[in-house]
């Protein structure tokens, strides 16, 4: 029996589309990576009995980064990267481990059919698929069509059979225009964005943003909201004048009347008109006209209106909302939820997907009137030709339908209710007075109004725009206030405002719009991806290099804004080479200065930093400094000089005395590391020499804590190891009244694996992290004894497990 391979987009999915088309008859099993399931059933395929395996992936499969070397900031020059720099597809997600789950499953299989998002990013990931799979897949016959793609826009079992039966292939152009995107954005992005953190960071203190980043879609679109808060700055107030009038007629209350010309700027004409109308006593009603106020028929939701809607009237931001469609998508709720039609096909089925909100506890009355008095269809928009809008697919609990009776906030505003009146009716005046005020600026942008120019203007896609927004929030360009109105900070205005200074078309949405319209043609196969790829480019290249001759222009800006590193931060620690003492400087991203000899230190981000009883690092005098992400994190030692200088060849940056294998100081792997840690790979559990009197050993790598020997005098890392699992011994003294040993012994030494002992007084735990807790790197496994030739023995972890195994919390 031959077997075909279906991969969908997510877990989730794949779940669901086996289960529509085995009709609930699959069986399923975990997959290698633990991340994604394999479903299986029998059926029909291309009129043959088959075995199906029906799986996933977890988004794209495959990245695209630079190969190692131009990583390095420091030794690469960010022009390299336009053309020089080599580009390779990385896994996505190494942990993962999705090409190697992906050639398991696919071992053997004849055909595979592919179930991505019908988009084209969902189109790129296709090819990403294909580059694993096919290489091991059995091989078909000459002309017999081996890979197949199915093309859907809801998860119903209709939608589904009909995408299984009208089976079509990939489109390569598609993928390849998605490829040019990522690799414009990779090489623009990071050349522009390297320079800058560098320059600037290396100068000012308080930019309070660990990357001064730059892309070619969010840029126009910080400079979309810096473009109101210049108006709004220079918005110069004008005073004007009304004519307010106050009239009653008998009982009724006094009525408040509008002046028709609306106001005057001269206060000598308004005056004029009051003094006209003070001559009445009485006001007459010339004329009665009334007017009906209607709302126009909404058009079919396509992804940008939902994220404008969510934001303005339900508070959503971009990001969020999309969140939140795509997982009512992958339930069944609603059709795909990334498109850019506003438009049904004349031949759509509005009246059968309003029946399948008949039920509802919340609208069903209002679905029965409907389908009972006959529809109106949607105001015509526009097909571009992807998916339909979106629209419900099964009744929920909660939702929006039909329409404003049941999203009154799009409702048309009740008006002030008038008294009765006719032609030649009077009307006594009550009140008559010039009143004076002023004109006021324009408002900060909304999250809707900024999509809004983003459309218009060819910024981002429908799926990329949220992404734009929250980039903009996160590097502290801008800030979200009351109503979802966007602030740009400080940072943001000065990056704007100096772009404008060197080259404005860096922030003008003008070249991006051209550049998405050539990636449009690489999709529609009108245009060379190769060409496309290399103008854009060239283009940029130059810009680069002119923003770089040009660059004092925009610290001209920055001068004003922000303060000097070397005027920043509070005295910490002494330096290495002048031993003056350098300053901690806590805005991100947080690192040590040396004013007098002009250099910055990096240092661990996410956590708090102080001195270390003002010991010295052996190998360049520096004073250690010790780093802590919190009373129920990890904490560690580490030399400011050796972080960002790794001082030995299998060392990288951004590490600490934890993962140091200088072979005799007393702070480094060598000296404090115990063991192998029992859950990662690569890590080793390291006494934490600062923990006292709440002892533990932390790993290197991950968030593994192991406590242990709780009111402990004194504990040590003997220079002796474990005959059963290499590890070293630990020396412990005991508290004489809290001592765990028999006999009331206070003194031991044994392993903290191994020895029955200690067994008791060790617990194993996760340390609470603030994201990452240092920028990467680590020892290798087993570095505690590296120096004198002694490591776990990766053979025995068993004894570890076992020690430990009753301890996880």
């Amino acid at each position: 029996m031959r077997t075909v391979l279906m991969v969908a987009e997510k877990p989730s999915l794949a779940q669901s589309i086996a289960r529509i088309l085995s009709k609930g008859s699959c069986t399923s099993r975990k997959g290698l990576n633990g991340a994604c399931s394999v479903h299986e059933y029998t059926g029909t395929f291309q009129g043959q009995s088959v075995r199906f395996k029906m799986t996933s992936v977890c988004g794209h499969v495959m990245s695209l980064d630079f190969i190692g070397k131009y990583n390095n900031w420091d030794k690469v020059d960010p022009a390299e990267l336009f053309s020089k720099a080599p580009t390779e597809k990385k896994e996505a997600n190494p942990k993962l481990s999705m090409v190697k789950f992906l050639q398991v499953e696919a071992r053997g299989c004849d055909f595979v059919v592919l179930w991505l998002d019908c988009d084209k990013e969902g189109e790129n990931i296709c090819f990403e698929v294909l580059d694993a799979v096919q290489p091991v897949m059995n091989k078909g016959g000459v002309r017999e069509q081996t890979v197949f793609r199915a093309k859907f826009s809801s998860i119903t079992d209709t939608d589904i059979w009909n995408a299984m039966n009208r089976l079509g292939e990939p489109n390569k152009n598609e993928a390849l225009s998605v490829d040019a995107r990522q690799e414009l954005d990779l090489r623009i992005g990071c050349a522009f964005t390297r320079f800058q953190t560098k320059y600037f960071q290396g100068k000012y203190g308080n930019l309070d943003s660990s990357l001064i980043s730059f892309g070619p879609c969010q840029t126009p679109t910080l400079g979309f909201c810096v473009e109101r808060h210049d108006k709004i700055q220079s918005f110069k107030p004008e005073t004007y004048w009304i004519l307010q009038a106050k009239v009653f007629k008998g009982k009724d209350g006094p009525l408040t009347l509008d002046w028709s010309r609306v106001r005057v700027f001269d206060r000598e004409v308004g005056q004029m008109f009051v003094n006209l109308a003070k001559m009445s006593k009485e006001a007459k009603v010339e004329a009665v006209s009334q007017k009906e106020k209607t709302k126009q028929r909404p058009q079919a939701l396509n992804t940008v209106e939902m994220l404008r809607v969510a934001s303005s009237s339900l508070g959503m931001g971009p990001q969020h909302t999309m969140q939140i469609a795509e997982r009512l998508y992958t339930q069944g709720y609603i059709s795909y939820p990334r498109t850019e039609t506003t438009q049904y096909p004349e031949n759509f089925d509005l009246k059968g997907t309003l029946r399948q909100q008949a039920n509802s506890p919340m609208w069903a009355e209002e679905v029965k009137a409907l389908l009972s008095a006959g529809l109106n269809r949607p105001r015509k928009g526009n097909d571009v030709g992807d998916h339909p809008p979106i629209t419900p697919m099964r009744a929920a609990s909660e939702g929006e339908l039909g329409y404003t009776a049941l999203m009154p906030w799009q409702g048309v505003p009740l008006e002030e209710a008038l008294p009765t009146c006719q032609p030649g009716d009077a009307f006594t005046v009550d009140e008559l007075r010039l009143v004076e005020r002023q004109t006021g600026p324009p408002d900060y942008l909304t999250e809707a109004e900024l999509i809004t120019l983003m459309e218009k203007h060819g910024i981002g896609t429908d799926a990329s725009i949220p992404v734009h927004i929250n980039n903009v929030c996160q590097r502290n360009y801008v800030t979200v206030e009351t109503g979802r109105r966007l602030k740009p900070t400080n940072l943001g205005v000065v990056l704007v405002h100096g772009y404008y200074k060197i080259d404005a078309e860096l922030v003008l949405p003008t070249i991006r719009s051209a550049v998405e319209k050539q990636l449009s043609l690489i999709a529609l196969g009108k245009a060379n991806f190769q060409q496309v790829l290399q103008h854009t480019l060239d283009i940029f290249k130059r810009k680069f290099h002119y923003f770089v001759d040009s660059i004092s222009s925009m610290d001209e800006l920055m001068e004003v804004s922000f303060s000097p590193i070397a005027a920043t931060g509070k005295p910490l620690s002494r330096c290495g080479k002048c031993h003056r003492f350098m300053k901690y400087i806590q805005a991100k991203p947080s690192r040590l200065h040396c004013s007098h000899c002009d250099e910055t230190y990096n240092v661990p981000q996410n956590g708090a930093i102080k001195l270390y009883k003002e010991l010295r690092c052996p190998l360049d005098d520096f004073e250690l400094v010790l780093w802590t992400s919190g009373a129920r994190g990890k904490s560690y030692p580490l030399c400011p000089y050796c972080f960002s200088n790794p001082p030995f060849r299998d060392m990288k940056k951004g590490m600490g005395c934890n993962e140091c294998t200088h072979p005799s100081c007393q702070h480094s792997l060598s000296a404090l590391g115990i063991g192998q840690c029992v859950e990662c790979d690569s890590g080793v559990l390291v006494l934490d020499p600062t923990s006292g009197p709440k002892w533990r050993m932390a790993c290197n790598r991950c968030n593994v804590l192991v406590h242990f020997f709780e009111h402990a005098h004194k504990v040590q890392v003997s220079q002796d190891s474990c005959e059963v699992c290499d590890a070293s011994l630990v020396m412990v003294d005991f508290n004489k009244a809290r001592t765990p040993l028999p006999e009331g012994d206070t003194q031991h030494t044994g392993c903290v694996f191994c020895d029955p002992l200690f067994q008791d007084a060790v617990e194993l735990k996760h340390a609470s992290m603030r994201r990452t807790a240092h920028r990467g790197g680590g020892a290798r496994r087993g570095g505690r004894g590296r120096g004198r030739g002694r490591r776990p023995n990766p053979k025995k972890p068993k004894d570890k497990m076992a020690a430990l195994a009753a301890y996880f919390v």
